[in-house]
């Protein structure tokens, strides 16, 4: 459920590019600014840059070399529509990893969904990542399959409102249905498909929903589903993500962030100080007061780009609160006295008083994101001239992850709802702005027609917070912006915590943070180490306790 993270463990890099490509991190947090951000990202990529690149092979111990080519792309044929009478037809693309497999040892097959991205993205966590750990732990087979529409898995000709109408839950669910009871795995002559032989289903954010959803639309398939960070609750407004930013974050921190959003507020209130402020940012020429408050929240999605492996993750946003804080004129002292302190004021034309972290703020917007603009700033953020969304190539990948919001998921950021509620995101981010970009972006087809609100019940019908099913395990991170709405969520009720329903929470933790992994799990933290460890616990259990359906 999405801000574009380069994937690297200690043997295996992702180049950012790559990484980038599908443009749903973006997307996810941004809405129609997130496409001008993917732009912005994607400037100078080929005509032909829907192709991802294979991620990069990089060894850092040269005695252990890994070959870049130990996971060939593989495919497996799928109907377009499975619930249409329609021979159409069009090829989902796989990896599979078989280290660890013992031919006529009968499974298991850890199937790793890749969810609103490139399934080459996730190729990392069939290598070092969780795939790899459960497949070694229980001498299984482990696969990544590619979902519908991203990557190479594409059905269709264009991106166009008609042709994205089969990219939906039901299709994707039935696609990954019909892969585990139908395909032949190149190499392996036995018969690996399910339900006689156990499938444990894993994913990750959207993915992790996709995980519990298909445990509880395919249990004769699914012997066991893990959903990591997995959005289980669609829902249109959700305020709560800048929330656990705003708590979770350093204090000091999270104090800038609150007086800035309010202080500009306030400014864009006045006529006089309305150009000013945006002048400072180095945005006075966009016209539209929400599409400038929706640039300078942009550096809070770099919260999500946390992971515990320092060669993953992203800094970015402690080097953001590091910079709000950078002392004025050599006044290094000035840093320790409290946010709008006098001593911290610095004057301005036209009676202005700021906060000096404000200036930062400004210095920060422009060398990171106003810079890279090329054109002009109405061209670069502006989100109001609809007819800079109505493009459909294949180029086009933030169409995908964006209809999907459209029509079933929402997640659309907004302010909190009540005015007087502390905030780190200007009023001004209200839903009828975040939406717009689906009504701009999908005219009315031939035969779709998105709707005017996404269909959130679609989502919330299939369990919502309380979704459970023996064999399905509910791991989430305790500052995951995307918490909210999992079933770890304040809103939902506490579980029990057990073998056959586990429901852990990782301490500390952002997005899926199990996930990853490193070749030696001794080598991981502590609590990284521990919910491994749990994980490979109540896997092993659950296979002992298999009996084929075929034999029963």
């Amino acid at each position: 459920m999405r801000l574009a993270i380069a994937l690297f463990s200690s043997t295996l890099l992702l180049t950012a590019n790559a990484a980038s490509a599908s443009g749903a991190d973006y997307i996810r947090a941004y809405g129609a600014q997130g496409v001008n951000l993917w732009r912005l990202a994607n400037q100078g990529r080929k005509n032909d840059s829907h192709v991802s690149q294979r991620p990069i092979l990089v060894v850092q111990d040269s005695s252990n070399i890994e070959e870049p080519n130990e996971f060939p792309d593989q495919w497996f044929t799928q109907p377009i529509d499975h619930f249409a009478n329609s021979s159409d037809t069009f090829k989902q693309r796989y990896w599979i990893n078989t280290r660890h497999y013992t031919p006529g040892s009968g499974g298991p097959v850890i199937v790793l969904d890749g969810g609103e991205t490139s399934g080459e993205d996730r190729i990392p966590f069939l290598d070092t990542g969780i795939v790899e750990i459960l497949a070694r732990a229980t001498g299984g087979i482990g696969i990544v399959l590619e979902h519908r529409y991203y990557g190479k898995s594409i059905p269709v000709s264009d991106f166009s409102t008609d042709n994205l109408r089969w990219l939906n839950n039901d299709q994707a669910a039935a696609d990954s249905a019909s892969f585990m009871a139908k395909v032949t795995f190149p190499g392996i002559d036995e018969d690996l498909t399910a339900p006689n032989t156990p499938w444990i289903y894993y994913g990750g954010s959207y993915a992790g929903a996709r995980a519990a959803h298909m445990k509880v639309l395919y249990p004769d398939l699914v012997y066991g589903a893990i959903a990591s960070s997995g959005v289980t609750h669609a829902t249109l407004s959700n305020w709560e993500y800048y929330e656990i930013i705003r708590n979770a974050a350093d204090p000091t921190c999270a104090r800038k962030l609150e007086h800035t959003t309010l202080a500009i507020d306030a400014l864009l209130g006045v006529p006089f100080a309305k150009r000013f402020i945006k002048s400072l940012f180095g945005l006075e020429d966009l016209a539209h007061d929400d599409d400038f408050i929706s640039v300078l929240e942009s550096p809070l999605g770099y919260w999500q780009a946390k992971v515990w492996d320092p060669a993953v993750g992203s800094t970015k946003f402690d080097q953001f609160c590091t910079f709000l804080d950078k002392p004025i004129l050599g006044n290094g002292s000035a840093s320790s006295l409290p946010v709008g302190h006098e001593d911290r004021l610095v004057h301005l034309p036209g009676d202005i008083k700021l906060d000096f972290s404000i200036l930062n703020y400004a210095q920060y917007i422009k060398e990171n994101y106003v810079s890279q603009c090329k054109t002009s700033v109405e061209d670069c953020f502006g989100t109001y001239n609809d007819s800079s969304f109505l493009a459909t190539g294949l180029d086009q990948e933030w169409r995908l992850w964006l209809f999907q919001v459209c029509t079933e998921w929402g997640f659309f950021s907004t302010a909190p709802p009540d005015p007087a509620h502390p905030r780190i995101v200007s009023k001004l981010l209200t839903l009828e702005y975040s939406s717009k970009i689906c009504r701009q972006a999908y005219p009315a087809g031939k035969y779709f027609t998105v709707p005017p609100m996404p269909n959130i019940t679609a989502v919330n019908a299939l369990g919502d917070f309380t979704i459970s099913a023996d064999r399905l395990a509910i791991i989430d991170g305790e500052v995951d912006p995307w918490r909210p709405c999992t079933p770890h969520s304040d809103y939902a009720a506490d579980r029990e915590d057990t073998i056959l329903q586990p429901f852990k929470l990782i301490p500390n933790a952002v997005h899926h943070y199990d996930e990853y992994g490193l070749k030696n799990i001794s080598d991981e933290p502590v609590e990284i180490r521990k919910i491994h460890g749990e994980m490979i616990v109540f896997v092993m259990e659950w296979l002992k306790a298999f009996k084929a359906q075929g034999s029963q």
